[in-house]
């Protein structure tokens, strides 16, 4: 047991009665929290794009998406050189273009030049429910601010903020960007050739509303995702708008109709768009990507060099139709099932291929079928998905309808299962899209590999007899 005067100085001992000491423990009252750990308890730490949270976060593959990160960093680092700039780059493309795996591996790069100012990565089925929520956003910028080594003069000025108004994080957004950046950037004038130079942002699309009500007592109209979307958009606006702000922000989102619209309408003279499309040749990048499972799996399963042959390369690149997550979920399946190589990949083959349809999802659908079809219990494991994924019965809600995020999977499977290893049961042969926890870990909740996967379960028109089938067993 510690002294209880362990790390006490400078006594003054009288008459061995009375003991002074200059430095002294406060029993039964926590000492007052220091600024940084107001700003650390308000951001999402899980959203830094070298979080724990994030290792296992899709990134691109060596050598591929080689011209898209090219030109987003050439971007990023042309701000001084540039004749009409623009501040604000929207990399967009429809799901599973790999979006999130580009600003992964822009992010690192950057880091590496020291150019990067900060991340935030949304995620609507992170383990954290702060990183789908715009409250945590403008202190998880701060917050690196003040960790950065060339921003030392800026960390005082974002931390004496904190000090002067600790009630800062329950303003709206504009608010906090102005008391927590932007004020704190136009006081520092020297040494700005140092900073870094962008903010990256990714999965904008995923962020979900805040509501500021108890539903169950209150009027008040329901905020959507979008109001929040929007918000974050204006306000990044307001920051890109400002000559004291001295980074550019690269924003990565799906083409949805409020954040589209925000692009093409409000923000237009400030932003450069960056569609994910076949300018960037995605089947050279797919084929180098395959090509690099295949021969880790030639290797483990002593296969002829030659195998599984060019043809079977190009179809798989066709059935991809432009979209990585088709190759990346073959590449799990057939790493991850435990089967004969050479039967798993003719499964895949004789599922219908671009050429069956013109839809460009078509071939994923099946794919996404095939594996779900793989299943002991096709219904009981496309019932167990909709319930944690896409219905969401798991989230845990404050009062006020604020996200805590997804339940442990232990909770899940005792809620669920009415016999032991249910759960476990339905999700066996569903490796390649769905990472469960092991039964030792009692805090991890389950985790989906992509969200297409929620897209094709809630639409009719592609999951097909399998939405019927969730359908009709209501009950484990």
């Amino acid at each position: 047991m510690s002294s209880p005067f362990e790390n006490a100085s400078n006594f003054n001992i009288e008459g061995g009665t009375h003991i002074y000491a200059k430095n002294y423990h406060h029993y039964g009252e926590r000492p007052p929290k220091s600024s940084i750990e107001k700003l650390r308890e308000h951001i999402a730490a899980g959203a830094f794009h070298n979080s724990d949270e994030r290792c296992d976060a899709p990134k691109c593959h060596p050598e591929t998406r080689v011209a898209v990160q090219d030109e987003v960093v050439g971007w990023i680092c042309d701000r001084d050189s540039d004749g009409d700039p623009k501040e604000i780059m929207w990399v967009t493309g429809p799901a599973g273009s790999g979006k999130t795996a580009i600003m992964g591996s822009v992010a690192d790069t950057c880091q590496r030049k020291g150019i990067l100012g900060a991340t935030h990565f949304f995620s609507s089925f992170s383990g954290s429910a702060n990183r789908r929520s715009k409250r945590f956003l403008v202190p998880t910028l701060a917050y690196q601010f003040v960790q950065h080594k060339a921003m030392t003069q800026v960390t005082d000025r974002i931390l004496s903020a904190v000090e002067h108004n600790p009630a800062v994080f329950d303003h709206k957004l504009e608010v906090q960007l102005d008391q927590l950046i932007l004020e704190p950037l136009r006081a520092c004038q020297e040494g700005r050739s140092a900073w870094p130079k962008v903010i990256i942002i990714d999965g904008l699309d995923e962020c979900e509303a805040v509501q500021y009500h108890d539903e169950a007592q209150s009027s008040a109209p329901r905020r959507s995702k979008e109001d929040d979307q929007i918000e974050i958009l204006s306000v990044l606006k307001i920051a890109a708008s400002d000559p004291d702000f001295p980074f550019r922000i690269v924003i990565a989102s799906r083409p949805e109709h409020a954040i589209k619209r925000f692009f093409a309408d409000v923000a237009k003279p400030l932003t450069r768009e960056l569609f994910l499309d076949a300018k960037y040749n995605p089947d050279a990048d797919m084929a180098l990507f395959l090509e690099s499972k295949f021969a880790n799996i030639r290797r483990e399963s002593r296969l002829p060099s030659s195998w599984p042959g060019e043809d079977v390369r190009q179809t798989l690149i066709a059935n991809a139709s432009g979209q990585f997550i088709y190759v990346a979920t073959v590449g799990r399946f057939m790493e991850v099932s435990g089967g004969d190589p050479d039967e798993l990949l003719k499964q895949v083959l004789r599922l219908p291929g671009f050429k069956a349809s013109t839809d460009a999802l078509a071939p994923l659908d099946a794919l996404y079928t095939h594996i779900l079809n793989s299943s002991p219990d096709p219904p009981l494991s496309i019932l167990c998905l909709n319930l944690i994924f896409r219905e969401r019965c798991f989230e845990r809600k404050d009062r006020f309808g604020g996200d805590l995020g997804p339940a442990p999977a232990t909770f899940v499977r005792l809620y669920l299962e009415s016999y032991l290893g249910q759960v476990s049961y339905a999700f066996r042969n569903l490796n390649s899209l769905v990472s469960a926890p092991s039964m030792e870990d009692h805090n991890s909740p389950y985790h989906l590999y992509h969200k297409s996967l929620v897209d094709f379960l809630q639409d009719r028109s592609r999951s097909g007899t399998l939405f019927g089938r969730a359908e009709a067993q209501n009950t484990l």
